[in-house]
């Protein structure tokens, strides 16, 4: 028999978990993602993190993907060209991402993290590490980790619900804005 959080009886949710489970988790992840988007994941100290989600992302994806093109990037951040476009022209205007011609095709255009803005996410990342040290100080090794798998196993099953529905043109399936 399943419980609620208060530990009465509860109906109980597909997976065999309690209903009760399933509304204060939805809740909580509503909580986060305006307490992660109203923080940014800012820094600690000096320096504040005032870079937006969709610059950090893209930019940390030229830094580990390396160099490439507007489609490739699309493609590779499950985005769709025309927004790749539009959020990566501030950062070319701010000289945080370089675009050059492709060397086999010069018509193609290829985009580049430049130094500054290496410099740049470096510093975004060091603020960030820092806040998730200080917000994750009193927790054991063991949880930290666990935090770590979980969160990361959640974002996949997201990409990964998405592109079944993007498969199967079901609703829902439009790309979402990184």
């Amino acid at each position: 028999m399943s419980t609620t959080a208060s530990g009465d009886p509860g109906p109980s949710g597909a997976s065999g978990a309690p209903s009760a489970l399933f509304d204060t988790l939805q809740h909580q992840v509503a909580v986060f993602a305006r307490r992660a988007e109203q923080t940014r994941l800012g820094g600690v100290g000096a320096v504040r993190n005032s870079m937006d989600r969709a610059a950090y992302l893209l930019l940390n994806h030229l830094d580990n993907e390396g160099p490439m093109g507007v489609k490739a990037l699309a493609a590779s951040m499950g985005i769709d060209s025309s927004t790749v476009t539009r959020q990566v022209a501030p950062l070319v205007d701010g000289g945080l991402v370089s675009r050059t011609s492709h060397p086999e095709d010069g018509r193609a255009v290829v985009l580049q993290l430049s130094a500054l803005g290496r410099d740049r996410l470096e510093e975004v990342r060091a603020g960030r590490r820092e806040l998730l040290k200080e917000l994750t100080g009193g927790w054991s090794d063991a949880d930290q980790e666990a935090f770590c798998r979980l969160l990361t196993r959640f974002n996949e099953e997201i990409v990964a619900r998405h592109n079944r529905l993007a498969q199967s043109g079901a609703p829902g399936s439009a790309t979402p804005e990184s």
